[in-house]
């Protein structure tokens, strides 16, 4: 399987004194490990204050903060300014799910998993979905 550029080098499972707590294979792991970053996304800033000048610099500061974690090779995060409901006396709005549009890369081992959220207008929903998952089934 094709996985997209990567733009750092993540940690390998090779490197990991956690790696004994995890059942499975690596590629498990990756898509496991993808999944906790994009539900930590949703549950850390959900919520979070912005209007269009500020939703660039929140949109760097989500990547920043999930680059950190283990394991993450790349993040990209875009809020869909168009869909911003700004109101109020003040004009500001809030982040929810479905303004966000995210792709996080992570490796584990050779594996690697690309967990996408992103809102699908034909579902109504802001879906959370593994786009490409490649690398060894047996450890």
């Amino acid at each position: 399987m094709t996985m997209p550029a990567l733009s750092r080098a993540g940690t390998a499972m090779a490197d990991d004194s956690t790696r004994e707590y995890f059942a499975g294979t690596d590629r498990d792991r990756a898509a496991f490990e993808a999944g906790i970053k994009l539900g930590s996304i949703v549950h850390q800033y959900v919520g979070t204050p912005l209007t269009s000048a500020t939703a660039p610099s929140l949109e760097r500061a989500i990547e920043a903060s999930t680059r950190v974690q283990p394991l993450v090779e790349r993040v990209r995060v875009r809020i869909d300014k168009g869909r911003m409901r700004i109101r109020g006396p003040y004009k500001y709005g809030a982040l929810t799910e479905d303004l966000l549009d995210v792709e996080v890369s992570v490796r584990v081992g050779t594996a690697r998993a690309l967990g996408v959220l992103r809102y699908v207008p034909e579902l109504d929903y802001p879906l959370m979905y593994l786009k490409a998952i490649g690398g060894p089934t047996k450890d």
